[in-house]
């Protein structure tokens, strides 16, 4: 392949707002429009009613006032819950957002964003259909179109499947042998992976290959510094107090 220039944000909001908002909420996503990045990155995993909301966790307790297992309970029932005040008062009442609202606030906002599909255990087939027939529907008519990514190789298939028009990233802690046919397969444009375990020669293979190279979850402008100067195209931050919108 030849490379390709990466056209998407370099300094990607991981969750939203990173550390400066509640994950996974639109008050997050608000946070980086606000100031002036141009991508997000959010978890989507589905409620026992089949409905996509943005959440990490496949339990409630970390990121809500609830209790119990996302899978399990009711969007009606989620849509309650407070996924604001544990971060603190000011965003207390913010609410678990469907991915629906999170979509049409990033179009509103012209906001680029990386989908990570990140379903309950078990429900990997089912999460991924229902986020793809939902992509042509929210960002009909709009260019500036998202890029969903999976640590579930079966995630990745049904959104090539069902969604191919959109693209798609290879997400992985390490970058393992096998990688490339992996990435060939599932007709990926990136390969997303921990900057903990990135080495210099596996990001020359990547860049080789074509693939844009994203790396998580950076906080350290220095190691983001390093990582870029190896050809790394983009970077999911938290801190986003640290990295200015063209931080290069």
């Amino acid at each position: 392949m030849r490379h390709r220039t990466w056209p998407h944000p370099r300094i990607i909001c991981h969750r939203g707002g990173g550390t400066l908002a509640p994950e996974n909420t639109l008050a997050g996503i608000r946070k980086a429009a606000e100031l002036g990045f141009g991508g997000v990155e959010f978890d989507v995993m589905l409620s026992a009613d089949r409905i996509p909301v943005l959440i990490h966790d496949e339990t409630l307790e970390r990121t809500t006032d609830g209790r119990g297992l996302v899978a399990a309970t009711s969007y009606a029932k989620l849509s309650g819950l407070d996924a604001g005040g544990w971060f603190g008062p000011e965003h207390r009442g913010e609410r678990v957002p469907t991915f629906e609202q999170a979509a049409n606030t990033c179009v509103q906002l012209g906001l680029w964003a990386n989908i990570e599909i990140k379903p309950a255990g078990g429900f990997e087939h089912e999460t991924a259909s229902v986020t793809a027939q939902l992509l042509a529907k929210l960002w009909a008519g709009v260019s500036n179109r998202p890029l969903l990514s999976s640590f579930h190789r079966t995630c990745l298939e049904v959104v090539q499947a069902d969604a191919p028009q959109f693209e798609r990233g290879y997400l992985t802690d390490r970058i393992e042998p096998g990688w490339r046919e992996a990435v060939q397969q599932l007709a990926c444009v990136s390969v997303h992976c921990n900057s903990e375990h990135l080495t210099r020669a596996q990001a020359d293979d990547v860049k080789r290959a074509g693939y844009g190279l994203l790396c998580y979850t950076v906080n350290d402008t220095e190691v983001a510094r390093r990582l870029l100067s190896w050809g790394v195209d983009a970077i999911f931050t938290d801190r986003l107090d640290l990295f200015p919108p063209d931080f290069a």
